[in-house]
């Protein structure tokens, strides 16, 4: 979900026994602590903004007091909730975990194992968030949505400048794109990056890459992105915009700046999650019914597709409440809370949602004031991230340290978007920077 300044899929098979004996990979916490029968109130630790009004609707319908807070987004709240954990007091009953995150926390045992909760839930999500909410073959959260990737743009830009989007289904058909809508002028881009690990991630994954694997055990952690050839694939597509000045590398994501970029068709295109529709609508108003939607651009055009974003609800292993708070989860990720979730925005992650009619026939995008905005010119675009959905591929693995991986990006790649390394050296020194961190928390690494 990125409603917020926010930031895939795991499918490893195997049991994840003894988990608890790996070297520095967290403590003992395999054993259910006592609970509370007939719990009356529960903590959830959430950032995402449609679920105030689910929380409600739960309180009202069982009676369980939802204590809502938001102690800050992805990192961010992850920070706090790795300091109550390693307290041992103070953690939340329930907590809004990215997919990218959730190995790191299953691996360490700190998520509730609901596996036997959620037989047949498979037909229920679309295949890359519900594999994303797995580790070595147990469920450990539902998803909340989904991030498919899709290719956002200005379509006022691109007609000024000669370029039929529909028409962009290679990377080499972007980057000639890309030379187009720079001509318009020097300040003209089609899309900006400063160096997102996320979108890195994402990219990479779109080429077909599989730079990362850990045994199903948990203790050992496979990281090669100097040897995958579709790391590379997509390095040296990227390293080509880099060099020739086609990518804005200086506009921080998220920032005031970059949502003014796209008002004003300097920042012509996004590739990114299909949750960016409120974000436009919102914080790029004055662009609502210049932008369309298609699908992603590919190394070779094929219909694959990666994801970018999305969430789970987990239950904490050391909540006391554990009853309880699967009760919300099920209720606002696979009750009645999916359709206010969806109706509030929310990109969904069943296939209900993701075929109803209603959902595929919008053409406006709800505002944070409620209001319908015609903000792609009348396009159906849901029917279009529907189908990006489709086709995400579910083979792409995140390392158990990912959340860490993420943070460090920046200290190893950063030059490369300045034009002080490559990216590809850059990538060689993140990639060791992550061999000896893994090495130091206890990982056999190869």
């Amino acid at each position: 979900m990125k409603f917020t300044n926010a930031k895939k899929a795991i499918a490893l098979t195997g049991a994840i026994a003894m988990l608890a004996s790996v070297a520095a990979c967290g403590s003992d916490t395999s054993s259910q602590p006592a609970q509370e029968k007939d719990a009356k109130e529960i903590t959830v630790w959430a950032w995402e903004p449609t679920l105030t009004q689910v929380a409600k609707d739960f309180t009202k319908e069982t009676g369980i007091k939802v204590n809502l807070k938001n102690v800050g987004t992805n990192t961010k709240e992850y920070t706090q909730l790795d300091n109550a954990i390693s307290a041992g007091s103070g953690a939340p009953d329930v907590a809004q975990i990215e997919y990218y995150a959730i190995p790191q926390y299953a691996i360490k045992g700190n998520l509730l194992d609901i596996t036997d909760k959620t037989s047949g839930y498979e037909d229920f999500y679309t295949p890359g968030p519900w594999a994303s909410v797995q580790f070595a073959g147990k469920v450990y959260g539902l998803p909340m949505d989904s991030g498919p990737m899709a290719f956002f743009y200005n379509k006022e830009v691109f007609d000024k400048a000669g370029v039929d989007a529909e028409q962009i289904k290679t990377w080499d058909d972007y980057y000639e794109a890309a030379k187009k809508i720079h001509a318009l002028g020097d300040n003209y881009y089609i899309t900006s990056d400063t160096g997102d690990a996320g979108f890195y991630d994402s990219m990479t994954w779109l080429a077909g890459a599989t730079p990362f694997k850990t045994s199903s055990d948990g203790s050992e952690v496979t990281i090669n992105l100097t040897g995958d050839e579709k790391v590379k694939e997509f390095n040296d597509f990227w390293q080509k915009m880099l060099d020739e000045g086609l990518l804005d590398t200086k506009t921080t994501g998220w920032s005031e700046d970059w949502f003014k970029g796209m008002t004003d068709g300097t920042i012509a295109s996004l590739l990114t999650g299909a949750w960016m529709p409120a974000n436009l609508a919102n914080s790029a108003a004055a662009g609502a019914g210049k932008w369309r939607v298609t699908q992603m651009p590919t190394a070779d055009g094929s219909a694959t597709n990666s994801e970018n974003g999305g969430s789970s609800l987990a239950v904490l292993q050391s909540s006391t409440k554990a009853d309880a708070a699967y009760k919300f989860i099920e209720y606002a990720n696979h009750g009645d809370g999916v359709a206010t979730r969806v109706a509030g925005g929310a990109f969904p992650a069943d296939k209900a949602s993701m075929e109803s009619d209603s959902f595929k026939n919008a053409t406006t995008v709800k505002n944070s004031d409620g209001e319908d905005v015609d903000y792609f010119g009348g396009q159906k675009y849901n029917e279009v991230l529907a189908k990006a959905a489709e086709n995400v591929s579910s083979d792409y693995q995140f390392l158990p340290f990912e959340v860490k991986a993420r943070t460090i990006f920046g200290d190893y790649l950063g030059k490369s978007y300045t034009g002080d390394q490559k990216l590809s050296d850059g990538v060689a020194v993140w990639q060791k920077a992550l061999q000896d961190y893994g090495k130091d928390q206890g990982f056999t690494v190869k």
